[in-house]
């Protein structure tokens, strides 16, 4: 995940400490210089608080004043305000991004604190240059790079709030993130597991199915429950936004970064020519899990339960690749094994990927990388989050990387992708700060994830001496070629429902009364999945994905799948590669590196398209590359999936084990996880008791009672009852029968309150013995 400006979205000033956030930027946004400009403008938002005695270390020291109203906004004036934002800029976004690295790699209340308050800074900061950016007419400005510009201060994104909305939807934001990080899973008698490494772990290794429900429930019942209240609310901040800024709806505004009147369509039209690869996979893991878990779990004409495909949200398969091997008998070499054998450590994974884009003739990452870098999980007990990231500091030569790294050929090659990162800051970090950032967010991908198809290929691995056969024989490359597609072909219809869902959701077409039932119509329409347990509106599993709890736009990975591979075909064409494009390796190729620095250095300078261009030849994002180098494996899918007789797609819509395994029990006709169940049980056997106690000393007194009056004479003549029974006077012997009845029936209430109790240990017992902690 990259971490720069345009994605973080939070906040401003100075290094400077203030009793009030974000009233104080209003001083001094109106104090002085800028007051002028607030009258013209009249936004009443941003004029509260005008007479608090606060200064900073901006005030009055820019070279630009505002012109009033009378005076026309022209390009002599708009070259002199844009001049004026980069003088400021670069230390703004600086001391906002450091208060986020510091909370993100110390979840502290204090970091917490100071990142909200930078957040809702910058926020004021992007709010008054956006809004005087709009005091320009766009159309009337004849240099390109200047309209370009100004176009792009005028989104201000979350910045165009009022103030209550801003605080509220940081804090929001803030704590769905929080919740997120700090999530974990605990075992009926052990430790708690985190989501990384431990959760992953048991989805990644674990083939018991019970194992891998217990931690994908346990996961979504942490995570998704603790935010559904609450999303609603998101939402509607986020539209009010997106309105302010001009859009319909936040999923308008999250579109317009692409600059393409039909994304939508385009979108769906990579989809469809992409399907048929995806059908065909599907229905080969199909039928490897269906020979494994056998028809309780598996239908091979339904869809497959999301818990059995090796990952946390079944976005990627990579990890069942040995449930599903081709050939068997030729399974991969274990490069983690060969990796730890040989020693590495996260750093020397990091020098790798540097050493990788040196030898094309690009940049070396300065030395505070390896100084500032979180690299791998602290040991002095920080909370840290662990969602890897790539950030530019804004200050020339201060990048870093957040990363739990392992020491995992996974990890190796997520390594390359974020240093992919870094070298596009590095190679446009010349560039004004509006254009400091890739020509779309597919791009800043897209050129991660092209440099993993070279560093993952077998001449690659055979050059780094973590494999020792140069060459692979057609059995090895069709089993190379599945594990590639369980990782890229698999996560195609993930990529593009994430965001399908919250454009949906954004523009009201999800109501939120049904957000669950929606988001798993929709997995099952476009993936073929179905929840491995029945779910409710109580449910919120599309946040158990980190980039729905922390406000992060997915559109850019589907997208980046299918530029990833145009990128690296063009760029394996220049190098002067032929042969089979799983093949190809561009390490130490000047000539690619030269095309592709160049284009790095556009940022987003000019239209994505015509980078595009530049680099490909091809204006318009293109399948035809992901189908060239996956048509080996197509190949192949098609006669295996003809010759098992396989169905495409998934006609018998419900899945076998959904209303069959679950670890939840029905206990007054409320559906309640069974620690909760043993709470209420164990209320009940204690009231059980105490109305035993109580009825049983009542019949007791009854009884004596009685038995005195049997030998009282007196009482022989009286015809008047003496005692009360539920507010109903009678004979003390019709009170005392009445009272053993009830004495009796709280008995059985007390028996059967025991034995339900037993039952549910027993099968909670049962439930965790496969995951007790050794």
């Amino acid at each position: 995940m990259l971490q720069s400006f345009s994605q973080l979205s939070s906040s401003l000033v100075m290094g400077t400490s203030w009793t009030h956030p974000g009233s104080s930027l209003l001083v001094i946004l109106c104090y002085g210089q800028l007051l002028s400009w607030l009258r013209i403008v009249g936004d009443a938002s941003v004029t509260t608080d005008l007479k608090e005695n606060v200064t900073g270390p901006w005030v009055g020291t820019g070279s630009y004043n505002p012109l009033p109203a009378a005076v026309p906004y022209n390009e002599t004036e708009a070259k002199r305000f844009l001049e004026y934002y980069e003088q400021t800029a670069n230390t703004v976004l600086k001391e906002f991004v450091e208060a986020t690295w510091n909370y993100v790699t110390n979840i502290t209340k204090p970091n917490r604190e100071q990142m909200l308050q930078k957040e809702l800074e910058r926020s004021y900061f992007m709010k008054h240059f956006g809004t005087q950016a709009h005091l320009f007419n766009i159309t009337q400005i004849q240099d390109p790079t200047v309209k370009r510009m100004l176009s792009k201060l005028q989104d201000i994104g979350k910045a165009a709030l009022p103030y209550d909305d801003l605080w509220e939807y940081n804090k929001l934001v803030a704590y769905m993130e929080t919740t997120y990080s700090l999530a974990q899973v605990c075992l009926d008698e052990g430790p708690c597991m985190t989501l990384e490494p431990d959760l992953e772990e048991v989805m990644a290794t674990s083939r018991d199915h019970k194992e891998l429900l217990w931690a994908w429930e346990g996961w979504r019942d942490s995570v998704g429950r603790q935010l559904r209240p609450i999303f609603w609310r998101y939402v509607q901040l986020s539209n009010k936004a997106a309105q302010l800024n001009g859009y319909k709806d936040m999923g308008q505004l999250w579109r317009a970064k692409y600059e393409s009147d039909t994304l939508e369509q385009d979108m769906e039209q990579i989809y469809q020519e992409l399907q048929p690869l995806y059908l065909n996979l599907h229905a080969y893991v199909r039928r490897a899990l269906y020979r494994h878990y056998g028809p309780e779990l598996i239908s091979l004409r339904g869809p497959i339960p999301a818990h059995l495909l090796g990952d946390m949200w079944a976005q990627s398969w990579d990890n069942i690749l040995d449930m599903v091997l081709p050939f068997p008998k030729k399974p991969p070499i274990d490069i983690t094994r060969i990796m730890k054998q040989q020693h590495w450590r996260p750093e020397k994974m990091f020098e790798e990927a540097d050493k990788f884009f040196t030898s094309l003739g690009m940049l070396s990452v300065p030395p505070d990388f390896w100084k500032k870098s979180m690299l791998e999980r602290p040991t002095d007990g920080r909370s840290v989050e662990c969602q890897t990231s790539a950030w530019d500091f804004y200050s020339g030569n201060d990048f870093r990387i957040k990363k739990c790294t392992e020491v995992t050929i996974e990890d190796l090659l997520s390594v390359f992708h974020q240093m992919g990162h870094i070298q596009y800051f590095m190679q446009y970090q010349n560039l004004s700060v509006i254009f400091r950032e890739g020509a779309n967010p597919a791009f800043e991908e897209a050129v991660g994830a092209m440099v993993t198809l070279s560093a993952s290929s077998h001449r690659h691995l055979f050059s780094t001496g973590l494999i020792s056969l140069r060459q692979q024989d057609s059995e090895e490359e069709v089993n190379y070629l599945i594990g590639m597609a369980l990782e890229k072909i698999a996560f195609i219809p993930f990529s593009y429902l994430m965001d399908l869902f919250r454009w949906r959701v954004f523009d009201g077409t999800i109501d939120k009364n049904i957000y669950n039932q929606e988001w798993w119509n929709l997995r099952l329409k476009y993936q073929g999945l179905c929840p491995p347990v029945s779910r409710t509106e109580d449910d919120f599993d599309p946040a158990a994905k980190f980039h729905v709890a922390a406000n992060v736009p997915y559109m850019q990975y589907f997208l980046s799948t299918v530029l990833q591979f145009q990128l690296h075909e063009a760029l394996c064409n220049a190098s002067g590669y032929v042969g089979p494009l799983h093949q190809c390796d561009i390490y130490s190729s000047k000539i690619a590196g030269r095309i592709l620095g160049h284009a790095l250095k556009l940022g987003s300078s000019k239209p994505w398209p015509e980078v595009l261009k530049e680099l490909t030849g091809q204006a318009n994002m293109s399948t035809s590359a992901l189908m060239t180098y996956f048509k080996p494996l197509l190949n192949w899918l098609v006669i295996e999936n003809v010759r098992q007789g396989e169905i495409l797609g998934w006609p018998d819509y419900t899945c076998p084990c959904s209303e069959r395994t679950t670890n939840k029990v029905v206990l007054l006709d409320l559906q309640m996880k069974t620690d909760q169940v043993t709470f209420v049980l164990c209320i009940l056997l204690g009231l059980s008791f105490v109305i035993f106690l109580v009825l049983l000393g009542l019949a007791c007194r009854l009884y004596f009672k009685e038995k005195q009056s049997l030998d009282d004479d007196s009482m022989i003549l009286s015809t008047q009852p003496d005692t009360y029974f539920l507010g109903v006077p009678m004979e003390p012997r019709k009170a005392t029968r009445r009272q053993w009845i009830l004495l009796g029936l709280c008995l059985i209430l007390l028996l059967c309150t025991i034995s339900l109790s037993i039952r549910i240990f027993a099968h909670n017992h049962k439930k965790s013995s496969g995951m007790r902690a050794d």
